[in-house]
């Protein structure tokens, strides 16, 4: 599917964290998301509710990264999947990325990311062709 949204550099600040310094001071954490779906419909009727509402998008992602703390940012990108494709019943997949541009790595570095990636592509069965 070549149809695709992409929030790109959403920013958070969130409490995630294996450190207690970092649950306790926080951090930005930035969040790109790739929405994959058919546009044939929206693009014909010209209606938001035909599509994704990116700024729904964004608002659902945020209180995921703002919300409760987490030891991990791989926990935090897989409930904004999970959240985002159970929200959009006309998406076939989704991919978020949550970068922790602020991680506690001692060496100098460009970026440390996670990503998540979930489709409803259908399994096709043993013995089904």
């Amino acid at each position: 599917m070549a149809d695709r949204i992409e929030l790109k550099g959403l920013e958070c600040f969130g409490h995630h964290g294996v450190f207690d310094f970092e649950k306790e001071q926080g951090q930005p954490f930035i969040v790109d998301a790739t929405c994959w779906m058919d546009f044939s419909t929206a693009g014909h009727s010209d209606d938001l509710s035909d599509t994704v509402d990116y700024g729904e998008l964004a608002l659902l992602i945020a209180d995921i990264v703002e919300g409760p703390s987490r030891d991990l940012i791989e926990t935090v990108a897989t409930e904004c999947a999970d959240t985002v494709m159970s929200r959009f019943d006309a998406l076939h997949a989704v991919e978020i990325t949550i970068h922790k541009p602020k991680a506690p790595i001692p060496r100098t570095f460009a970026d440390v990311a996670v990503v998540a990636r979930r489709s409803r592509k259908k399994l096709v069965e043993k013995g089904d062709s």
